[in-house]
């Protein structure tokens, strides 16, 4: 299954670094099973970045925690 590019931000680290950030999902989720499209996040250069909940994330090779800013 595929991944679309659905959004772009930037998040901050706590000593002020800004990382742009991509949000990828599910081109096409199994709705018919009532399942809903997955999303996943991605810094520019590559690194995985998972999400903490509401405007917190955190890189999952260094374990930096970042905050949304738009």
């Amino acid at each position: 299954m595929a991944s679309v590019l659905v959004g772009q931000f930037h998040a901050r680290d706590a000593e002020g670094r800004i990382y742009p950030v991509n949000e990828f999902r599910e081109s096409q989720p199994d709705e018919a099973q009532g399942e809903q499209p997955v999303s996943t996040y991605r810094s520019a250069i590559g690194d995985r970045v998972k999400h903490l909940g509401g405007d917190e994330f955190e890189l999952v090779q260094s374990g930096v925690k970042l905050t949304r800013t738009e």
